[in-house]
């Protein structure tokens, strides 16, 4: 019976940060927030985007001890925001209004770290925690240039639910920072380190409370 509670437990905590993912996406993620207040919010999102993963794989992969889990989290991540676009879409705005960030490759080097260090969690925290921080707003940006004039669909399809004081203003490029990626890039490694660790610790906390 214990076991069955455990691992129930673990797949409740991974399907509920899975779940937030896809709702901070949605809120964060897209065409207004990402265009409007141009560079600013692509740090924060890079960097929240960045220590969300971070935080949920590495529970996951430890949990399972299988380099290749932060993978499939990530891609469950992946699909929970595509159907949930579908919400949107039936709304009557275009399918592509929520930016889905690109997760994938940054979980895909949290798997390969914890692979080539033998499976060390302390290098799993560190160094994959870096290079998911470091990755992630690099392949988003990528992705960010590959959609469809985002500024043309701001204006064309504002939130419905945007407070007056956030319309659509033509983006500052360059106003606040030089370099958004470099600045996500370097926040969001020096942040994710730490979150790993707490998702590493959310590990050993739950099998102490069930064991309690």
């Amino acid at each position: 019976v214990m076991v069955w509670l455990r691992r129930t437990t673990h797949y409740l905590f991974i399907v509920v940060v899975a779940v937030n993912s896809t709702l901070l996406t949605i809120n964060a993620g897209d065409y207004i927030f990402y265009t409007d207040w141009a560079w600013t919010s692509f740090v924060v999102f890079s960097v929240s985007q960045s220590t969300m993963l971070v935080v949920g794989a590495i529970y996951y992969m430890l949990f399972t001890g299988v380099p290749g889990t932060a993978t499939y989290y990530a891609t469950i991540m992946t699909i929970y925001t595509w159907v949930a676009k579908g919400a949107w879409f039936a709304l009557g705005y275009p399918y592509d209004f929520i930016v889905t960030p690109v997760w994938i490759p940054s979980a895909m080097l949290l798997d390969l770290t914890y692979w080539a260090t033998r499976r060390n969690k302390h290098a799993a925290i560190i160094i994959g925690g870096t290079l998911v921080g470091l990755s992630l707003p690099i392949f988003n940006m990528i992705n960010l240039l590959l959609v469809r004039d985002p500024l043309e669909m701001a204006f064309k399809y504002p939130r419905p639910t945007l407070p007056p004081y956030m319309t659509p203003i033509e983006p500052q490029v360059g106003k606040f920072y030089n370099s958004p990626v470099a600045l996500g890039s370097g926040a969001g490694a020096v942040l994710s380190v730490p979150i790993a660790a707490l998702g590493a610790k959310l590990n050993t906390w739950t099998y102490r409370w069930m064991a309690a």
